[in-house]
């Protein structure tokens, strides 16, 4: 792999790390002079934890907070961009913002990032090359402040920013900094392997203006912005100098119009939780912090003088990944799911697939892997998980054993793991292959396949059992679940198959995994099913997890008892996360379309219904609603469920350059169209409900090909009256 910073330095503050304090966000300049015409200008950059970037007085990108998180010791994501547009021939400056992120985290909260082994002052590393040839780096020759108007920041915390030290003429060439210092090579340079990042980058996306204000005390006002999202606040502002905004974010209110932060901030034992502070300067100030982001629909702002509806607005900040398919019907509740898990999944791109924007902004891995074949049907999400998969293995141990969070500054390996978690080493590199066709995702992961096998062998107890990590998260009832053991015996059969098709797509020898499958298979029939050939746990994470993994001999006494334990909760869901990742598709395969269906519509409690009444814009993290995140994907696979059973596309093959067209014509509705974009074409459904009849018509662009009633439709546009 090529590396752009051979024999180069990071660089930082001439002061001393203090990990019990942040630090401000330093600045960095440097003169240089270019000596030649340019015919091109390109500069790779890694900031640890963030860096912002400016080439004589214009940003180098529009990129927000690189660069990307990672374990530091193992990879460093960098960036490239090309400035032939901004750099002349002659005196140039580069200036520089570095801010803390990940890297240096610096107060306790549950997940004890602030014992992370590589925190340090925050740093970057820089090179220029022009027409070819690298002619400026990173070295002692920089200039820094060590100082700046952003007197604090931490990421899951928040930014303070005295405007008073503000000039907004530091990144120009005139500028005066004949008072700063040089900075200070890094003598404690990171051991990671440069990586360029290929994922989409993090920006800014939609403003959302604020939609009503209240004033709740003598210079305090809540403003709400409609919207669930990701992001940070816009201040339009201009009050006298020193006044002190105090700027607070949630996702809902309380019964008497407060601020409602669902009990999220117990977790943060010694800094503040979602607070950014701005302290004026007597001028007209537009404001969004650069190295913070919260998750909220509500602001409050305490400090105002005299404010409007303009003089805040929601700043939805994600990683810019396109949409990749669309779905509409005649039911609004279904219409908002949707939209709710669109923006779920968008607010939880942050170069990892993130739980939530507010409380922990991880990468839990159970979140991940119940919502990966959504995040490729709905969004062109592959180069994203592309990044991810190189961070899950270089979490994993020698021994195989996975942390429960990706990454992680070390929390999470003796806890909160397991297959629930752990199993994400499989679901992601599959899904890339059942997405793309590319077989490199599953072969060039196999040997991290075949460790984690061999932990789960190392782990088991006297029975042959894995009991360990996390069970059926989040279920309606938590007092009555599914155990570990169970979920646990059924996924190493998901592991065993999909770690025996890579050895096939490697060209490897199988015979030990096939006896390996053949094995596990039957260990878990022999445990968990009846002589009838019903599973001996009655519940529907049980039953759905054995029909969807397909250990058993007879589908027909399964599906059977899979009906009956939905009715008997009135077409209610009894399942937590694992549960409900499984339990849409296994009625699909039982012919029971009509009760999944009846599941995701239903009324009361638990249901999305509850939700969607609750005024719902994105997707809850728990069923009754509190003292927890409204903005988690973790139960968002019901969008694939969709597209593949309303809409009726679901791909056959790998590369997905087949699909079966199927959908289904629930009497709840009277429409529904969508299409999705597949790697070699886009397959569209449009169907409704005359009378008397139904008209369907698909249309199918590109090399895809789709199979409807046994009919081949190559491209082209076809219509039927049913």
């Amino acid at each position: 792999m090529n590396n752009p910073f051979s024999r180069i330095n990071f660089i930082k503050a001439p002061v001393k790390f203090n990990p019990s304090a942040p630090g401000d966000a330093p600045l960095f300049r440097k003169r240089f002079t270019v000596n030649e015409p340019i015919k091109n200008a390109t500069v790779h950059v890694c900031g640890l934890g963030y860096g912002y970037y400016y080439l004589n007085g214009e940003k180098v990108s529009d990129d927000l907070f690189t660069s990307a998180v990672s374990d530091y010791r193992k990879t460093l994501w960098y960036n490239t961009y090309d400035v032939t547009d901004k750099l002349r021939e002659g005196e140039n400056v580069f200036a520089v913002i570095c801010g803390n992120g990940w890297y240096n985290e610096y107060f306790s909260t549950t997940w004890e990032h602030h014992l992370a082994p590589w925190r340090d002052n925050p740093k970057f590393i820089l090179s220029l090359e022009v027409n070819g040839k690298p002619i400026l780096c990173t070295n002692d020759s920089w200039l820094c402040s060590p100082t700046s108007a952003i007197i604090y920041n931490q990421l899951r915390s928040g930014e303070h920013f005295d405007a008073r030290l503000y000039d907004e003429n530091w990144t120009a060439l005139d500028f005066d900094d004949s008072a700063w210092k040089f900075a200070k090579v890094d003598s404690k340079r990171p051991t990671g392997t440069f990586r360029p990042c290929v994922a989409e980058p993090i920006r800014e996306d939609t403003v959302y203006p604020a939609k009503t204000i209240a004033k709740m005390g003598e210079d305090r006002y809540i403003f709400d912005i409609g919207q669930n999202i990701s992001g940070y606040v816009r201040l339009n502002v201009n009050q006298p100098e020193g006044d002190v905004l105090t700027v607070r974010y949630a996702e809902g209110l309380d019964e008497n119009g407060e601020m409602n932060y669902y009990k999220m901030f117990n977790h943060y034992h010694e800094s503040d939780f979602a607070l950014d502070k701005v302290i004026c300067n007597g001028k007209p100030l537009v404001w969004s912090p650069r190295f913070a982001y919260h998750g909220f629909r509500y602001i409050e702002v305490t400090g105002l003088k005299n404010p409007t509806l303009d003089t805040v607005a929601g700043v939805f900040v994600h990683q810019m990944v396109e949409k990749k398919s669309s779905f509409e019907c005649s039911d609004d509740l279904l219409n908002s799911l949707f939209r709710a898990g669109q923006m779920a999944t968008l607010c939880n791109m942050f170069y990892m697939p993130t739980d939530c924007p507010t409380r922990e902004k991880l990468g839990w891995c159970n979140d991940m892997q119940s919502s990966a074949e959504q995040f490729l049907t709905n969004f062109h999400s592959e180069r994203f998980l592309e990044m991810y998969l190189q961070d899950l293995l270089d979490m994993q141990l020698v021994n195989g054993q996975m942390a429960g969070i990706v990454p992680t500054g070390g929390w999470g390996y003796d806890e909160w793991n397991g297959p629930v978690t752990d199993g994400v080493i499989f679901e992601v590199p599959y899904r890339l292959y059942l997405h793309t066709g590319d077989a490199s995702y599953l072969v060039n992961t196999l040997p991290n396949l075949e460790r984690y096998v061999e932990y789960l062998e190392y782990r088991e107890d006297e029975n042959g059992d894995v009991p360990f990590g996390l069970a059926d998260w989040t279920s309606p009832d938590d007092s009555d679940v599914v155990d570990a053991t169970f979920i646990n015996s059924a996924y190493r059969v998901k592991f065993l198959r999909i770690a025996l098709l890579a050895k096939k797509l490697a060209g490897a020898d199988t015979t030990e995994y096939e006896a390996k499958l053949a094995r596990q298979i039957a260990r878990h029939k022999a445990k968990y099913l009846r002589a009838d050939g019903t599973c001996n746990i009655e519940k529907q994470t049980a039953v759905a997890m054995t029909i969807y993994h397909d250990i058993y001999d007879d589908l027909a006494p399964l599906a059977a008892q899979l009906k009956r334990l939905v009715e008997e909760k009135d077409f209610h869901h009894d399942c937590g996360m694992v549960g409900l990742r499984h339990l849409y598709i296994a009625l699909n395969k039982c012919r029971l379309h009509d009760y999944a269906y009846k599941i995701v519509t239903a009324h009361g409690f638990p249901s999305y219904r509850d939700w969607y009444e609750d005024g719902m814009t994105t997707l809850y993290e728990v069923w009754d609603k509190s003292n927890a995140s409204h903005n988690h994907h973790m139960f968002s696979d019901f969008m694939s469920w969709m597209m593949k059973t309303i809409i009726g596309i679901e791909p056959t093959e790998p590369g997905c350059a087949r699909v079966k067209v199927e959908p289904h014509f629930f009497d709840g509705l009277s429409y529904a169209k969508g299409h999705i974009d597949l790697p070699r074409g886009k397959v569209a459904v449009d169907w409704k409900k005359t009378a008397g009849s139904i008209k369907l018509t698909v249309t199918v662009e590109g090399d895809t090909v789709a199979i409807y009633s046994g009919e081949t439709l190559t491209t082209g546009v076809y219509t039927y009256e049913i």
